[in-house]
């Protein structure tokens, strides 16, 4: 084999014939994929063009290699949907809780917060000036969030320190508001949220983020900068990351928050 005239690799059009394969079914969840040697055999290829094919489809997300055994068609999750609706999130507590027992799982997360200063593109977000020598202006808090203890998706938090130091919904997840979620700790120290703003795109995943929601390297993600308001002042942003092969992401709201 050889390039055609359009100049694409040998590997990439033996990973079209095996990924065919797969989207018809003929090839189903778990069946072992021809071994290096039988694709280098097949297709009149050396060893390493025959591994890169192999090695495009695990990238991909279509197969998984298990290494002394071989090369297989990875299960493909039934996707779910997250629901993001307003009135959800207005209703106080934890919409993440609530949306794992809409499907009878318990929602957790693991999480990390500590005090800093937000990036530029983060304080640009919530409207900070610009940071006044090493003092902490925010607090950041990093989230793993799980159904029934599987990855659902990732979340990095930062709040302005102007509006919560000195009180009791300082850290989100510690103290007598724990886990309430943004709405309901912001309305023990009477700052009323009145709306949210999200701006939604896709890209592949870090590798940090592959390894953490357990998908494949360069797996495509939902990504949601997430911000919410108390009339025009922000209080909290956030980056979201939800894998796609996992999850769709419907959007909803109230009637009365349609104009009319």
């Amino acid at each position: 084999m050889s390039q055609d005239e359009r100049g694409r690799p040998v590997y990439m059009r033996i990973a079209d014939r095996l990924r065919r394969r797969i989207l018809s079914g003929e090839l189903s969840e778990g069946d072992k994929l021809p071994s290096t040697p039988e694709i280098a055999r097949e297709y009149k290829v050396a060893r390493n063009t025959a591994s890169d094919a192999l090695g495009l489809l695990v990238t991909e997300g279509l197969a998984v290699a298990r290494p002394g055994s071989g090369t297989y068609v990875r299960a493909r999750p039934r996707r779910r949907r997250l629901v993001r609706a307003w009135n959800r999130n207005a209703m106080g507590g934890s919409p993440f809780a609530r949306l794992m027992e809409d499907y009878a799982q318990v929602g957790s997360w693991d999480y990390e917060s500590r005090t800093g200063q937000a990036p530029p593109a983060v304080r640009e977000r919530l409207g900070l000036p610009e940071p006044q020598g090493d003092e902490p202006d925010t607090v950041h808090t990093s989230y793993l969030f799980r159904g029934d203890g599987q990855p659902v998706q990732l979340s990095q938090s930062w709040e302005p320190l102007a509006i919560t130091r000195g009180t009791p919904v300082v850290l989100p997840e510690d103290g007598p508001y724990a886990g309430l979620g943004v709405v309901a700790r912001m309305r023990q120290i009477d700052v009323l949220v009145t709306h949210a703003a999200e701006v939604v795109s896709a890209r592949v995943a870090l590798t940090t983020e592959s390894s953490a929601l357990d998908v494949a390297p360069g797996a495509i993600v939902l990504t949601v900068e997430r911000t919410y308001y108390a009339d025009a002042r922000a209080v909290e942003t956030a980056d979201i990351v939800i894998p796609v092969d996992r999850y769709e992401v419907v959007y909803g709201t109230s009637v009365w928050d349609v104009p009319r």
